[in-house]
């Protein structure tokens, strides 16, 4: 009998690793950076609350200040591109990188209001930067006919890392009676020690592109600009509103509504990069078009939901639609030179981020008075998304950027 480490199935998974532990391909280094970001920034977001409550006992007022915090680096997301004037965005991203995983890692090491609020800003400005140049890296450096395949692979490890995180706090809390500073501090050293691998094995990759070093915002990219403020806006009233409605209404404890994260999680793992491939195949327009109804038809339903089973699938399948919006960048890959990628990656991050200045905000004093209503106006703004998501072409490309667009060469802007 051949032993166990004989047998075909362990060899397999040897030869597998062995191919992945040699790849020093540009998709090898964006999914291992994906993996350092989400070891430090899902360990920070499971942690978060329970350490401003009990481990600091900040108040509802002082823990809506730390969120508004949190959000400042990402509106201001379009500095970016000036740091690129000294460094390259592989070195920006590794930078942006340390800063989350130290900003997460010493978190703990300090249980006041205002060094919370230190530790959350430099944790948020290495996460916003980092998604600002791997946006822009992934444009580059992702072949154009394979972009929404690869994009979809990059959610799914994604979706693993975060799997990883949540079920290691949940076997380590216990298990090993774990502090704060203990969990911070190990999940943001993991982080450090794949940069620090990422620094050492990994190539400088050439610009296929010599990249812009300026803000760019053109005029025919506006169909995208539109699209990614009303993304951002969604985006809200699904991280704020659609898990209020789980906590307030329906009474769903802290294990129930985290069992509904991994649910979500465990569903960006096995379809995000099937999604991807679709996209690839039917295009970005018909991509767009399914999220936006489904959304429109979620959005009207938690506005009456009272079946708190009911609300939790449509918890599921208004995550689900997330994975959908590969399609607006690899729209803006389809209609953009080559060499704004970096100019306009930071522009239409800040614009995705606007509408997380004033919507918490302004929905909230909404939801005082009516709840369903927050919701109706979710559907609203779905409806104004799929009307912009009808002027994709259907194969867009510079000189076609949307429907209005005759077909024609691009005049310098």
């Amino acid at each position: 009998m051949r032993s166990l480490f004989g047998s075909a199935p362990v060899m397999n998974l040897l030869a597998t690793f062995r191919r992945l532990a040699a790849d020093r391909s540009p998709f090898m280094a964006l999914a291992l950076m994906t993996v350092a970001m989400q070891m430090a920034f899902a360990a920070w977001y499971a942690l978060a609350k329970n350490f401003a409550v009990d481990g600091i006992g900040m108040t509802g007022a002082e823990v809506g200040l730390q969120e508004t915090i949190r959000e400042i680096p990402g509106f201001l997301a379009f500095l970016a591109v000036y740091i690129l004037l000294v460094m390259r965005e592989q070195t920006l991203a590794l930078v942006s990188l340390t800063l989350l995983a130290v900003g997460v890692g010493v978190t703990g090491f300090f249980p006041s209001v205002w060094a919370f609020y230190l530790t959350t800003f430099l944790m948020s400005v290495g996460f916003h930067y980092f998604e600002t140049v791997n946006q822009s890296l992934k444009l580059q450096w992702l072949p154009l006919d394979k972009a929404p395949h690869m994009m979809g692979r990059l959610i799914a490890v994604a979706a693993a890392a975060q799997l990883v995180v949540f079920g290691l706090i949940a076997l380590i809390w216990k298990t090993f009676a774990l502090n704060f500073e203990s969990a911070f501090a190990i999940f943001g050293l993991l982080s450090l020690v794949i940069v620090f691998y990422l620094w050492r094995a990994f190539p400088a990759f050439k610009e296929a592109t010599p990249q812009h070093k300026k803000l760019i915002i053109r005029k025919r990219y506006w169909l995208f600009y539109a699209l990614k403020f009303m993304g951002g806006a969604r985006r809200q009233v699904f991280m704020v509103f659609a898990a209020l409605l789980m906590v307030e209404k329906f009474g769903y404890d802290v294990h129930e509504v985290a069992l509904l994260f991994l649910i979500n999680t465990a569903f960006n793992m096995v379809f995000a990069s099937k999604i991807g491939a679709l996209i690839g195949r039917f295009g970005e327009r018909n991509a767009l078009r399914l999220e936006y109804v489904g959304l429109i038809g979620v959005f009207v339903a938690y506005a009456f939901v009272s079946n708190p089973f009911i609300a939790a699938l449509l918890y599921i399948v208004d995550h689900a639609f997330f994975a959908l919006a590969i399609a607006m960048n690899t729209y803006f890959q389809k209609i953009a030179d080559p060499s704004d990628m970096a100019g306009s990656a930071g522009v239409s991050f800040t614009i995705n981020h606007i509408a997380a200045v004033f919507v918490p905000a302004t929905f909230g004093l909404i939801w005082l008075a009516s709840p369903s209503l927050v919701f109706l106006l979710g559907a609203g703004m779905a409806a104004v998304s799929l009307a912009l998501s009808s002027l994709i072409p259907r194969h867009p490309k510079p000189g076609l950027e949307t429907v209005l667009a005759p077909s024609s060469p691009v005049a310098a802007e």
